[in-house]
């Protein structure tokens, strides 16, 4: 349910809320196309909860190396990393290692100030203590972010690659949602590179994620499929609001998850190349020839075989 923005509550300074509660910022985190929307929509549908719905802080702190062009263009598959990962070494870089001390805590105060004036906006009356909790499938800078609030909490948000692959090829289709936003109808002769990249950025945004929800603090953290999210949206919804602090009446949680159900969404809104596609796992199968599958496994076998997607099973890794 989308919160309309409110008159801002004058008694509420977001900013310094959010310096003496850094455990009530949470983080969505994980890749594009894996149900983040559907979970901040869930989660925000609780009035002490204040959602920000896709800032691209990854983007911005994590811009690609090389760029996507080089799948399609490269003598050889590339190696996917990030400026910071060619960077951080070089005195002159922004975000330097060596100076690390001194622009981490402008970082740490630009992001306190940009979601805490949001907070304040947002903000029901009469909710004394919120929760805001970020959006941010553009996962590549997890590890900065936690470690510049090691107090939030996260939400790793994991699903089958092959099916986040799949999901963003059809929105690079004609008439898309996503076609407005940016991307573009692939050609017929394209469709192999952009798999590959699509595949390339799933296994380094999931790598990146996983490492930094392992350092994090366990009461702090949860892992939830977006598999077992469709099986149980209740149960995994209240795993949820649990891990972030969160205690709404158990009768709201389960009425929340029914008023969010894929069933409810109007056939026009869902379906293919609409943003709400289809609650099918395992739908790459039947939408993605021999040749993509294969290159998405070869790209990606290390990843699902650590989460238990190669076999059905569950990893150690994710528990």
């Amino acid at each position: 349910m989308d919160r309309q923005p409110q008159a801002a509550d004058s008694s509420l300074d977001g900013e310094s809320y959010l310096v003496d509660n850094e455990d009530r910022l949470a983080w969505i985190m994980g890749s594009s196309r894996s149900g983040s929307t559907w979970m901040l929509r869930m989660l925000t549908d609780d009035p002490s909860v204040v959602g920000i719905d896709d800032p691209h802080l990854g983007h911005h702190l994590g811009v690609w190396r090389p760029l996507p062009l080089a799948w399609a263009t490269a003598e050889e598959r590339p190696r996917l990393k990030t400026l910071a990962d060619v960077k951080r070494e070089k005195p002159g870089y922004m975000f330097a290692e060596r100076y690390r001390d001194a622009w981490l805590p402008a970082l740490q105060n630009l992001v306190r100030a940009r979601f805490g004036a949001q907070l304040a906006d947002e903000l029901p009356d009469g909710i004394e203590r919120p929760t805001v909790v970020v959006k941010e499938p553009g996962s590549q800078a997890a590890d900065l972010l936690l470690s510049a609030f090691p107090e939030s909490r996260l939400i790793f948000l994991l699903r089958d690659g092959r099916d986040v692959v799949d999901s963003w090829i059809d929105a690079y289709r004609s008439g898309s949602w996503a076609i407005e936003e940016g991307a573009f109808p692939v050609a017929a002769e394209g469709r192999l590179a952009l798999v590959e990249w699509l595949s390339t950025v799933w296994a380094y945004r999931t790598r990146v994620v996983a490492n930094a929800y392992e350092r994090h603090d366990r009461g702090r953290r949860i892992l939830i499929r977006y598999e077992d999210l469709l099986e149980d949206p209740e149960g995994q919804l209240a795993r949820a609001f649990q891990t972030l602090g969160v205690r709404p009446p158990e009768t709201a949680v389960s009425e929340i998850s029914e008023r969010n159900s894929y069933e409810l969404v109007s056939p026009s809104r869902r379906g293919p190349r609409q943003e709400i596609r289809a609650a099918s796992p395992g739908s790459w199968r039947r939408n993605l020839d021999l040749h993509e599958q294969r290159a998405m496994h070869d790209i990606m076998g290390a990843e699902l075989a650590a989460f238990g997607y190669l076999d059905g099973g569950r990893s150690a890794r994710a528990a």
